[in-house]
């Protein structure tokens, strides 16, 4: 089965909104864009990047376009996708009886696009993980050591500290973090091993 083929059998699982659907999909497909499905719904590419998908629900169909926070939104009809979770995806819904603007779609899908050539992108942030009592002492008494942890990116530094502070027991912290200081010291990073393989 082709990709074009699995995205209608898609559509054709959403009866209710089959009309919508294609319609989004009819548009989608004049673009330059690549259709793909990922997550098991119709995405629309830019070489790796994902610009726009959509699907349909129980109680409505909707667009995602991924890096939508961007978007100028003139007629104010996009949402965040989940709020407090996503910080760049942005929906437009359809609810029956709302009828799919061609227009103002082509609009908004050519203007992601453009958004996309010019490298636009909210990055995921990384959450801060709190260095562990043990650590902390550690850096304070090694001045070499603190200077090689904090050369290190906030996400390998978030690793060693969820490292130690996940033990149990003291001495299992301790032989953690024997065995951690000299990775530290060499610049790399607690799984930097399994990286690359």
């Amino acid at each position: 089965m082709t990709i074009s083929e699995k995205i209608e059998a898609i559509i054709e699982k959403h009866p209710k909104w089959k009309t919508e659907l294609y319609k989004i999909r009819a548009v989608l497909q004049e673009s330059e864009l690549e259709e793909a499905i990922k997550w098991g719904a119709p995405a629309y590419l830019l070489g790796t990047k994902i610009v726009i998908g959509f699907m349909g629900f129980k109680n409505h169909c909707g667009i995602w376009f991924h890096q939508g926070v961007f978007l100028k939104d003139k007629d104010k009809v996009l949402t965040n996708a989940q709020e407090g979770k996503t910080k760049a995806m942005r929906m437009w819904k359809f609810y029956k009886g709302d009828t799919v603007d061609i227009a103002l779609l082509r609009e908004y899908m050519n203007e992601s696009i453009a958004n996309t050539i010019a490298g636009k992108e909210v990055k995921p942030g990384l959450r801060l993980i709190a260095a562990p009592p043990l650590i902390v002492q550690v850096l304070h008494t090694n001045n070499a050591l603190n200077d090689a942890f904090m050369a290190l990116s906030q996400g390998k530094q978030n690793d060693y500290n969820e490292y130690i502070a996940t033990a149990k027991q003291e001495k299992t912290k301790q032989s953690r973090l024997e065995k951690i200081i000299p990775m530290i010291m060499a610049g790399k990073g607690l799984h930097d091993k399994y990286k690359n393989c």
